[in-house]
């Protein structure tokens, strides 16, 4: 079997002992992004699966979309990233 040469790991452990895989990212080509995509992409970023950058790259975010995504999920959870909560979890520094 040929294994194709990637950068970084092909695979890391979750917290909760999960295997994540490469396999499991969403496929490069997604448009749209359902939170279940989004939590994928954010896992991967924050364990160490693809970098920053490499993600913005694979899947052409922008830095603020994808760090919007991550600070959603630091602050609120998966939750978060469903585009029914955007309102309630969006941060209103304005209006202090």
């Amino acid at each position: 079997m040929y294994l194709k040469k990637v950068d970084g790991p092909r695979a890391i452990t979750l917290p909760d002992g999960t295997v994540m895989t490469r396999a499991d990212l969403p496929p490069v080509d997604t448009r749209r992004w359902v939170a279940s995509r989004k939590a994928a992409v954010v896992k991967a970023v924050r364990y160490g699966l693809l970098s920053d950058e490499q993600a913005r790259d694979r899947y052409k975010l922008s830095a603020e979309e994808l760090g919007e995504w991550m600070r959603a999920v630091a602050a609120h959870g998966e939750e978060a990233l469903k585009a029914t909560l955007v309102q309630r979890f969006r941060d209103h520094g304005d209006d202090a």
